[in-house]
C-alpha cells in the first residue's frame, strides 16, 4: 500500500504531526512517499521515499494532507481525475474538511484494514474567457464572483438558459455541498451534507430585503452575465479562493457540475456531523451556563 504525505509546515505542529504519521504508517507496513522538497525534514527516516507530488498522488492509494482546510483544498487539485483517496489531518485552526485531528493518529492503522467510510465529494467547473481564450477551471469548495474593489456590481443569473434573476450585490458564490460550510455559510447560506449533489448559489451582501440562497440541481448549467458597465468596478472570479480571472461587461461564465469527484476518507464514521458540533457550535456551547 502506498501513502503520500502533503504537509503544510507553516501550520503549528505540522512537522511533528507528519513525522508521527510516518511512524504509524511504517509500523503498519505502508509505504510512505513525500515530495523531494521535504528531504531535509525526513532525512533521518530511511523508509521515506521521495517522488514528485503530481506523479505520486495519481499512483498512490491515499494522499494524507496535513494542515488546515486550505491545505486540503490545494492537495485535492492533484487528485482530480484519479482514484486516489484523500485524508485530511487537521493541524490548522478549524480543519472542517479533515477526517482526523492530530491526536487521533492511532486510527491510521485502519488504512491497512480498510475499516473506514468514503465520502464522494462533487466538484464544480467554470468555463470563461481569459485573454480571449476559453478556459475551464475546477473547484472543490466554491467559485466566487465579486467586484475587485468591494463596490457593488450588477449581474444576471440564468439556469439552463432561463433567467433566474437580476441582482445588485457585492458578488455571488457558487458552492458545492463541501463548500457550503465555508464562505457560503458566512454569507448566510445553508449547511448542506457533503454527500449530497447540488449547486448552491449565495449572494454576497445583496442590495435587497428578500434575497436568499438558492439550491439548484447538480445537473443545471448556470450562467453568470456581468452587466456592470462601470470600468472602475472590475469583476473577478476566484476558484477555491486561489486563481483569479477578470470578467468584463457583457461577458459570461458558465458554472456546471465537475467531471471529477474527490474521495474523502472518513475514519470515525461521522466526521462531518462531529466537526459541525465540535467546531462550528463551539462558541455557542461556551456561553451556556
Amino acid at each position: 500500500m502506498k501513502a503520500v504525505l502533503y504537509p503544510n509546515f507553516s501550520k503549528k505542529n505540522a512537522l511533528s504531526c507528519a513525522r508521527s504519521v510516518c511512524d504509524v504508517l511504517i509500523s503498519n507496513e505502508i509505504e510512505v512517499y513525500v515530495s523531494g522538497e521535504y528531504k531535509k525534514e525526513f532525512s533521518d527516516i530511511s523508509e521515506v521515499k521521495y517522488e514528485d507530488m503530481a506523479e505520486s498522488a495519481r499512483t498512490a492509494d491515499v494522499v494524507i494532507a496535513i494542515g488546515g482546510d486550505g491545505t486540503i483544498l490545494r492537495c485535492a487539485k492533484y487528485l482530480m481525475g484519479s482514484d486516489t483517496k484523500l485524508l485530511g489531518i487537521n493541524t490548522g485552526t478549524l480543519g472542517f474538511m479533515a477526517g482526523l485531528e492530530a491526536d487521533q493518529l492511532d486510527k491510521l492503522s485502519l488504512l491497512k484494514t480498510g475499516e473506514y467510510e468514503i465520502s464522494e465529494r462533487m466538484t464544480l467547473e467554470i468555463a470563461c474567457k481569459e485573454n480571449g481564450e476559453e478556459k475551464v477551471y475546477t473547484a472543490l469548495n466554491d467559485i466566487c464572483v465579486k467586484s475587485r474593489n468591494s463596490r457593488i456590481c450588477n449581474f444576471d443569473i440564468l439556469a439552463d438558459g432561463y433567467l433566474v434573476g437580476t441582482y445588485r450585490a457585492d458578488g455571488v458564490l457558487f458552492s458545492t455541498p463541501s463548500g457550503s460550510t465555508a464562505y457560503a455559510l458566512s454569507a448566510g447560506g445553508p449547511i448542506i451534507e457533503p454527500d449530497l449533489e447540488c449547486i448552491e448559489m449565495t449572494l454576497v451582501c445583496p442590495h435587497s430585503l428578500f434575497t436568499r440562497a438558492t439550491i439548484f440541481s447538480a445537473e443545471r448549467v448556470l450562467t453568470f452575465v456581468n452587466t456592470t458597465d462601470d470600468e472602475k468596478r472590475p469583476v473577478t472570479i476566484s476558484i477555491d479562493g486561489d486563481y483569479q480571472i477578470e470578467i468584463k461587461n457583457s461577458e459570461t461564465a458558465k458554472i456546471r457540475r465537475g467531471k471529477n469527484t474527490i474521495s474523502f476518507i472518513d475514519m470515525i464514521g461521522n466526521s462531518f456531523h462531529d466537526s459541525l458540533c465540535r467546531k462550528m457550535m463551539k462558541p455557542i456551547k461556551e456561553v451556556r451556563i
